[in-house]
């Protein structure tokens, strides 16, 4: 298991992350997600142990992540910017792997290999970006950790590999009983992965719900009135985000969807209409700045 506890990360004056928590059972993928720059990385790293929180802890199994060459040996970070050996061949990196990691599996790094239909002797700053991706993947699974995180480990990509590489992460999640930590700008690879999902928004966790919970409980309404409605007709605990039109209303609310139309249709609109959400809906309707409108931008 993983926990991230109330984690506090600062640059100097800078804070990029602030009082972070959730955790990840065995067996399960948390997905994180948020703009560039809102922390996701950085939250990585300090997950991973490179980085040391002001505030709150990491633990892996009860022990801290921090300075931990035991938890270290059991877990794989694979970051946004890969890095390998200068020189370095495939081959070699395994090499250097198997002498850090007790778990190392030859035999599946040479099941690995034929699969991605990778040379192990070319020199790896020599493949293109989505060969990295492919090679990283191959020694992280290798490593068979019992800890991974991921931080935009799909891109660059092709379609097939990526799709490969998503089932093989599921596999050995299952056959191992691995926590993962997966940070993607794919809402898709999130929804299609994850089982919770973590947004982080101005510096803070601002959704932490189980993928499932998140999709079923968090709707759209739809409502038309014979007359313009005042917006604190709309002041509810459940919901979101209000945008009326004249006379016609859009909501977005988190909640038990019968519970909150009785509240609506109290307030007797003509029409009254529910519809389900979609995560990408949902991260853009969270994000969603209203400090400006988009149509006045090349007003003259």
């Amino acid at each position: 298991m993983i926990e991230v506890k109330n984690v506090t990360k600062k640059y100097g004056d800078f804070t990029a992350v602030e009082n972070i928590g959730f955790s990840v059972d065995d067996s399960s993928i948390y997905g994180i997600i948020g703009y560039n720059g809102a922390g996701k990385t950085t939250l990585l790293k300090t997950c991973a142990g490179i980085y040391k929180s002001e505030n709150g802890e990491v633990l892996l199994d009860g022990e801290s992540s921090f300075n931990s060459n035991h938890n270290r040996r059991n877990l794989f970070y694979i970051p946004d910017d890969l890095y390998f050996l200068p020189n370095a061949a495939l081959k070699n990196m395994a090499k250097f792997y198997k002498g850090y990691y007790p778990s190392f599996s030859e035999k599946t790094f040479e099941n690995l290999i034929k699969l991605f239909d990778l040379d192990p002797s070319k020199r790896l700053h020599g493949f293109s970006k989505g060969m990295q991706r492919q090679a990283e993947i191959i020694l992280a699974l290798s490593c068979r950790p019992k800890y991974m995180l991921l931080d935009e480990c799909f891109d660059g990509l092709d379609p097939q590999k990526r799709n490969i590489s998503k089932q093989l992460l599921l596999e050995y999640m299952a056959e191992s009983g691995c926590s993962m930590i997966i940070s993607s700008h794919n809402l898709s690879e999130i929804s299609n992965m994850c089982d919770h999902v973590g947004l982080i928004n101005g510096k803070k966790l601002t959704l932490n719900y189980c993928i499932d919970d998140l999709t079923a409980n968090y709707k759209k309404y739809r409502l038309i009135f014979e007359i313009e409605p005042n917006k604190s007709l709309f002041d509810f605990p459940e919901i979101k985000k209000v945008k009326i039109q004249n006379n016609a209303v859009i909501l977005t609310a988190m909640g038990d969807s019968k519970e909150i139309m009785n509240k609506l249709k109290a307030l007797h609109p003509v029409s009254a209409e529910v519809f389900g959400m979609t995560l990408e809906e949902i991260f853009l309707s969270e994000m969603e700045d209203e400090s400006y409108d988009i149509k006045t931008i090349f007003e003259q």
